[in-house]
């Protein structure tokens, strides 16, 4: 069995049991029944690194918590937890698909607020998959790391919109030899219900 197959494996598992006894310990709320908001929108995107550039376009949803609901421990009320799922696709070299499950923290910066607009600041991690590799990619199931800005809005009629700019990386950290990264960023907008 080759060493880098045996590596990933332990790496998986690893990961597996990290999660498995992390939700078990009793600062894990994980109540996930009664969402603060859920949210519908689309994200375009290109990468600028590597060349040529990959454009993208991506349908998402959005459940976003309170960050207690989801551990329990104190945290400024200003924090949020954010679970996103994408599906979309690409026009790498013809159309492809590209899919991606994320966790994000959320904080409201109160600060800046205005009347019916609330900005916030926004970092998180997932996985993503592709269904093409830039050359020296080496998997087609990354990781996704992602940082952003953005802003959520009300209309006179209670109308909640946000909207979000993101840096976007993708990249396999190192399961594979070949791990070249895809750098891009992400506009997003969307409905909250």
């Amino acid at each position: 069995m080759h060493w880098s197959l045996i590596r990933r494996g332990c790496v998986v598992l690893a990961v597996l049991w990290m999660l498995g006894g992390w939700c078990a310990q009793p600062g894990f709320a994980f109540d996930l029944k009664e969402p603060l908001h859920l949210g519908l929108g689309v994200s375009v995107g290109s990468s600028y690194d590597p060349s040529p550039t990959i454009g993208f376009a991506l349908v998402h949803a959005v459940a976003v918590y309170d960050y207690e609901q989801i551990m329990a421990h104190a945290a400024p009320e200003a924090l949020r937890f954010k679970f996103e799922g994408s599906i979309g696709g690409t026009d790498h070299s013809r159309p492809r698909l590209l899919a991606s499950g994320n966790i994000f923290a959320q904080y409201y910066v109160r600060g800046l607020a205005h009347g019916p607009f609330h900005p916030y600041v926004e970092g998180g991690i997932g996985l993503i998959y592709t269904d093409f590799q830039v050359k020296d990619q080496g998997l087609r199931l990354n990781f996704n790391p992602q940082v952003g800005i953005g802003a959520e809005w009300h209309t006179r009629h209670g109308t909640r919109w946000y909207t979000a700019l993101r840096a976007w990386h993708v990249s396999n950290g190192g399961l594979h030899h070949d791990n070249r990264g895809i750098n891009g960023a992400i506009l997003q907008c969307g409905r909250l219900f």
